[in-house]
């Protein structure tokens, strides 16, 4: 719900790197008009014109060349370069480095608030590298920066999504917004044990097991596909113990009403829809920041370390041209209430994993030194084998 100051004056948001507006959704939940977007691929373009009617839509941020003048500037800028599932390039990547222009646009602009989301790999590829030059590019254009890991649970979506939230200004101070939440994550035994997900275009390195919820959705994948996770129901007949939601539940699954990327199919085949949510920043996450960036709150410095140049990157810190510190926080600035996942997805509309996917990952399981639940592997060799028999006539 928005604040009250925010219908006086509700502050004004320029989305770069738009995507499909989770950002933007979630700042305009809290309170905040949106007055520019921009975004290069057309699906995600369709998405935009039809849920932000009359927004103005630039195509290309590297031919915007200057910024409205408004009070938030956002950028989700490409995590391909940067991401495991990505060419983890780096930075300097050719779809990452768009950064750039983002630096290039504050050189001539006085936003109140700057505002980055990427992967949690940004963190430490290539000795936190990527890190390093954004805080630096900031620090140059006299910006106070402040960052922090996020795990989306927080805002109750059965999703482990762990993302980092950067928010600069040169005149407000960054930790009142990141900093003034921390709630501690949720109690293992919170979670219901009736279902698990878990990535089936994995299983050499890693499973991406999650309980009651589902793995990270992202736009890419072990193999190269925009996919959906998969769900693992313990005690389910054969057959539908192993299932894979639909795209309407990873879209709630990212706090968007089910349905949102719809007009997407005007310009792409249905599978890029996966894509566009799996790049997409939780809606909730979102609404939570500009909740904070419209009613700053206060941060409590105990326990805050210097942090000198060359370090591994904390999970959350801040710093300035002068100084860098490391901030004691955790991924759960709040904990609303959780939506358990069987709650979320639509279990008698999900549909089983193929049989050519069970096979191959089962395969790949059994040959890793993975630890994993031996009624998960049971039920994978259960539910192939019902995916290779007859179909019953009903």
């Amino acid at each position: 719900m928005p604040y009250p100051d925010a219908a006086a004056r509700p502050l004004t948001v320029a989305g770069l790197f738009a995507g499909i507006g989770g950002v933007e959704l979630g700042l305009q939940a809290a309170g905040m008009q949106t007055k520019l977007l921009c975004e290069w691929w057309e699906p995600a373009q369709a998405v935009l014109a039809h849920r932000f009617p009359g927004v103005p839509l630039h195509d290309d941020i590297q031919t915007l060349t200057s910024l409205p003048d408004v009070d938030v500037v956002t950028a989700g800028f490409p995590c391909t370069d940067l991401s495991q599932a990505g060419r983890t390039a780096g930075i300097h990547g050719e779809a990452s480095g768009m950064v750039k222009h983002l630096i290039k646009l504050l050189d001539d602009a006085s936003p109140r608030w700057v505002v980055i989301e990427n992967v949690r790999n940004m963190l430490s590829l290539d000795r936190g590298t990527a890190m390093e030059y954004l805080v630096s590019e900031f620090e140059r254009l006299g910006y106070t920066w402040a960052y922090r890991l996020v795990d989306s649970r927080f805002t109750g979506v059965p999703q482990r999504r762990q993302r980092v939230i950067f928010v600069a200004s040169r005149t407000e101070d960054p930790r009142t917004v990141l900093f003034s939440d921390d709630a501690g994550e949720r109690l293992e035994s919170e979670y219901r044990e009736d279902a698990f997900g878990f990535y089936w275009t994995e299983g050499n390195t890693g499973l991406g097991w999650a309980q009651d919820a589902l793995p990270t959705l992202k736009g890419g994948s072990g193999l190269g596909i925009p996919s959906s996770p998969a769900m693992w129901i313990p005690g389910a007949e054969a057959g539908r113990a192993i299932l894979t939601p639909r795209i309407e539940d990873a879209e709630a699954l990212q706090g968007f009403p089910r349905g949102w990327t719809e007009a997407a199919l005007q310009k792409a085949k249905p599978g890029v829809r996966w894509k566009l949510v799996g790049n997409a920043v939780t809606v909730g996450v979102s609404d939570w920041l500009g909740r904070r960036l419209l009613m700053p709150g206060e941060y409590d410095e105990t326990g805050q370390i210097i942090l000198p140049k060359g370090l591994r990157w904390p999970t959350a810190a801040w710093g300035d041209a002068n100084e860098r510190w490391s901030a004691p926080m955790s991924m759960w600035p709040e904990r609303s209430h959780y939506q358990h996942l069987l709650d979320v997805v639509d279990v008698g509309e999900a549909a089983p994993l193929s049989l050519r996917a069970t096979a191959g990952f089962h395969g790949r399981l059994l040959k890793s030194r993975l630890r994993y639940p031996e009624a998960f592997s049971e039920d994978l060799k259960r539910h192939a084998d019902r995916m290779a028999g007859p179909v019953p006539v009903s």
